[in-house]
């Protein structure tokens, strides 16, 4: 019997020498003969799950890419929804009417994007499990799943939730929704799939990195990896069989998000878009924000701020406004058909959603097993983003959003300027107060309050549940 074993793991070696060798990568064998039959099993796992070729192709073209800067300097404002409705194609009532019979048909999925973890907030555990509710202490996760409770409630349908982890928040996610009974959740409402990894390479020599003995050093491959996850997990196909036509998607940070908002999927339906993204006015031309923007040959694009010329950022409108004015927020409503097709596309090697490379540090393994900690960059990271896949749809629309009704991201340590704990509860609170004011109810000064979605979706629900000139003098949380 040990004969046997060592034969097969001689045999598994050869295997894998044969796979890396002609991507110059057998040095992650370097410790083969020092790891247990566990260790070799999962670094023959992670080796085998690698397209090694193309890693090296991802290599060879790290600087290359679309030339855009000319274009990008010629572009203009995105086809778009205004908040003041002036010169939009259609009204709010159309848009909403044509949203809530998306809704009441069952034609609408929600994405919720949930890989990243809580470390810069010094919570060693999934974002989505941070505790934000200002009253109620509930997590993001329980904040986001009432609102998808509140309205499969009120359209009378079952709005599935599918939610993307990384490796390293899925099993600690799948237990904590399973342990709260998943907030209300019917079982098959919902779906936790997991984005891929991609390897960090020697920004010099392209070889992948160890991060001990037995693991590559892995990354999750970005937001963008939800459309290769979702096709095959199996997600995409259910969904299509379930009657889905479109996904709103979101990611997990912003508690104030409207999931599955009328007005949005209803402008999305009305223009005929394949894919939809909500922004917001910038308010400074070199806000820290990614700008949608139009190119000369009508395409939508996403264009970091980093790389947007600063000349065409300052440029304005003869009333002063901004013309480059479109940030994004990371909301969007995408067709599944279009995301079906893309996905395919993607498979076989299509550049619609293609590799953005990243200089970082990370920690690896040399060649004698010492673990090295870089003071500089010293490796490549490969990431997608899902709002690349903006040029390639068909009547892509951007849609205004009031940001103190929609955007609060929780991003950073308490103390910091912004995006923290401390500023995103005081949203909700802000957010809870003027639907209660606007319902002719009183909040005395400095009183908390917090409405569950479960409760009131809006301030219309609100006055239907309290009446009129009801005072509200300590912290409530209304659910």
């Amino acid at each position: 019997m040990n004969y046997s074993g060592h034969k097969n793991m001689d045999e598994t070696l050869a295997q894998l020498q044969s796979l890396l060798a002609p991507f110059g990568q057998t040095h992650l064998l370097d410790f083969w003969d020092r790891l247990t039959p566990e260790e070799r099993n999962s670094l023959e796992a992670e080796i085998r799950a690698i397209d090694f070729g193309q890693i090296a192709r991802l290599f060879e073209k790290r600087e290359a890419g679309e030339d855009l800067h000319e274009m990008i300097e010629r572009a203009g404002p995105p086809p778009a929804l205004r908040l003041d409705g002036q010169n939009n194609r259609f009204s709010a009532d159309e848009a909403r009417s044509r949203g809530r019979e998306a809704m009441q048909a069952g034609q609408i999925g929600v994405i919720l994007v949930a890989g990243g973890q809580g470390t810069r907030l010094g919570f060693p555990h999934p974002k989505g499990m941070f505790p934000i509710g200002p009253v109620s202490g509930n997590s993001l996760f329980q904040i986001h799943i009432e609102k998808i409770l509140a309205d499969s409630r009120r359209y009378g349908v079952s709005i599935p939730l599918y939610i993307m982890t990384s490796p390293a928040t899925h099993d600690e996610t799948v237990e904590f929704l399973d342990r709260n009974d998943r907030f209300g959740l019917a079982k098959d409402q919902l779906t936790i799939f997991r984005q891929g990894t991609m390897p960090a390479v020697d920004d010099q020599s392209g070889k992948v990195l160890l991060v001990n003995k037995s693991h590559l050093a892995l990354s999750p491959d970005g937001h963008g990896g939800m459309l290769d996850a979702f096709a095959k997990s199996g997600a995409m196909d259910a969904a299509r069989d379930r009657g889905i036509r479109q996904l709103f998607y979101f990611q997990v940070d912003n508690p104030l998000v409207d999931i599955c908002g009328l007005d949005f999927l209803g402008y999305h339906l009305l223009s005929g878009s394949e894919f939809s993204s909500q922004v917001i006015a910038k308010r400074d031309p070199l806000d820290r924000v990614g700008n949608i923007v139009r190119l000369e040959d009508e395409r939508l694009l996403m264009v970091e701020y980093s790389d947007l010329p600063e000349k065409l950022a300052h440029r304005r409108n003869p009333d002063g406004s901004l013309e480059i004015w479109a940030g994004s927020i990371a909301v969007h409503v995408m067709d599944l058909e279009f995301l079906n097709r893309m996905a395919k596309q993607t498979a076989a090697g299509n550049e619609a959603l293609p590799f953005h490379t990243a200089r970082k540090k990370v920690d690896y393994l040399d060649r004698s097993g010492r673990t090295v900690r870089p003071d500089e960059p010293n490796a490549i990271k490969f990431e997608r983003f899902i709002f690349d896949l903006l040029p390639s749809a068909a009547d892509a629309i951007a849609v205004e959003v009031d940001p103190q009704r929609a955007f609060a991201p929780l991003k950073n340590a308490p103390g910091d300027p912004t995006d923290t704990p401390e500023s995103v509860k005081a949203q909700l609170v802000a957010q809870a107060k003027d639907w209660l004011q606007r319902a002719g109810i009183e909040v005395s000064e400095g009183v908390k309050v917090e409405i569950s979605p479960l409760f009131a979706r809006n301030e219309t629900e609100v006055a239907k549940k309290i009446p009129a000139g009801t005072q509200v003098t300590q912290d409530r949380y209304f659910c």
